[in-house]
């Protein structure tokens, strides 16, 4: 049997909605490997804008919460020992 409209619905809004994760969990990874690369006067700077993106993209539901949680203290402990 051949795909119905709704399962090719469901297709088309997967395809839209993975476009759109990977667009903002690139974004989020490229603003936490910019903390990661920053020497110290630039750190917290970066840092908070770094949180920004990553509390974004939490609300947008594209993380957890948890994992938000994980990459923020990951981020902030990184600073903290600069």
């Amino acid at each position: 049997m051949g795909a119905s409209g709704s399962e090719l619905k469901r297709v088309r809004q997967s395809l839209r909605n993975n476009l759109r994760n990977r667009h903002y969990k690139s974004m989020m990874k490229t603003s936490i490997k910019k903390v990661m690369e920053a020497d110290k006067k630039d750190a917290s700077a970066l840092l908070d804008q770094a949180i920004s993106t990553i509390d974004r993209v939490c609300g947008k539901g594209i993380i957890h919460q948890n994992r938000a949680s994980h990459h923020k203290s990951k981020l902030t402990k990184y600073v903290n020992s600069l």
